[in-house]
């Protein structure tokens, strides 16, 4: 279940580096996940029958779909303080960017906030609606000081 055709899908898949490419296939796992229920297991075995994937990083790729699906609770458990709105009435891309983000701002330590934060608009604007990256920024805004305070607080100094 892809969220943009398989031509343009291949095209901008050799223009992205493998990183943010495995955060685009994590992005539609999550996505896939959100609408249809499925498991990481049956995510992971669709997307190995897809073709031009691009070079992706596949540990990381796996790492994200997997980290999201098992923490998903604790991820709106986290996000929900800086809605807006009831999660379930976020698009369906806006609450996958979310929790993608969610994730790496709360267990992928080695990625800088503000990558996360970056790479999470990028992916709103590429596949959300026309100003959902906006949203998407405005609440990982305020959840980054909270979730990585350390940080946030060394890079004030």
């Amino acid at each position: 279940m892809s969220l943009i055709p398989e031509a343009a899908a291949a095209k901008n898949a050799v223009q992205k580096s493998p990183r943010h490419r495995a955060r685009e296939l994590a992005l539609q796992g999550v996505y896939q996940w959100r609408v249809s229920g499925s498991d990481a297991t049956e995510i992971e075995a669709h997307l190995q029958g897809e073709k031009n994937l691009g070079r992706y990083d596949k540990p990381m790729y796996s790492k994200l779909l997997r980290g999201v699906l098992a923490n998903q609770e604790e991820l709106q458990i986290l996000l929900t303080p800086y809605l807006d709105r009831a999660l379930d009435e976020l698009s369906t891309v806006e609450f996958s960017v979310l929790l993608l983000a969610g994730f790496e701002l709360a267990h992928q330590l080695d990625v800088p906030y503000k990558v996360v934060i970056n790479e999470a608009v990028e992916l709103a604007k590429t596949f959300g609606g026309t100003d959902g990256h906006k949203y998407v920024n405005g609440v990982l805004d305020k959840l980054a000081p909270k979730v990585r305070a350390v940080e946030f607080a060394n890079n004030k100094k």
